[in-house]
């Protein structure tokens, strides 16, 4: 099996290549690295300790468990598991609703991370801060305080359930 390291900086010089199409990328949810990787990416997160709807945490990973996963991907039989729905409370008193998958579909979903990211990241803007690597509004500010100097306010603003109101049919029209 390719170190998954390898696997994703073979992937990165490929991405500003515009005529370069990716195949096989299925392949790797077979590789085994790939699962360890991702388990040592997520492992010391704290909400992997809350069970999804299977009620299985972090503590029931094994590689007898991990070899179970691939082979059931391999033979089509991966289902990922709706995820139990919870609420936090946000700063304003209202609750947020939160989806907790199961640890499988943790595991899962990293490795798509990986190699997503793998293949995006390089090409996306400089001026790009949102849920990037190593990148956050304290980057973003950086940024504009090294390269901007003709303003001297800034509205920040948030659009009150934004997400859930944008008018999707006038949206696909335009397509």
């Amino acid at each position: 099996m390719r170190n998954p390291i390898d696997v994703l900086n073979s992937l990165k010089p490929k991405a500003k290549d515009p005529t370069y199409h990716y195949e096989r990328l299925y392949r790797n949810f077979y590789n085994i690295e790939f699962y360890l990787q991702a388990y040592y990416n997520i492992y010391a997160k704290p909400g992997n300790m809350t069970p999804g709807t299977d009620r299985q945490t972090i503590d029931g990973m094994g590689m007898e468990h991990i070899r179970k996963l691939t082979t059931s991907l391999k033979d089509h039989s991966y289902q990922p598991s709706p995820a139990r729905r919870t609420y936090i409370k946000k700063k304003n008193g209202k609750l947020r609703p939160l989806g907790i998958p199961s640890f499988d579909d943790k595991l899962v979903q990293e490795i798509v991370r990986m190699l997503l990211e793998a293949i995006y990241e390089p090409t996306f803007s400089n001026y790009s801060h949102g849920f990037r690597p190593n990148r956050s509004c304290h980057t973003a500010l950086l940024q504009l305080q090294w390269n901007f100097s003709g303003g001297r306010w800034f509205i920040e603003g948030d659009i009150k359930s934004f997400f859930d109101n944008i008018n999707r049919i006038w949206f696909e029209q335009k397509q």
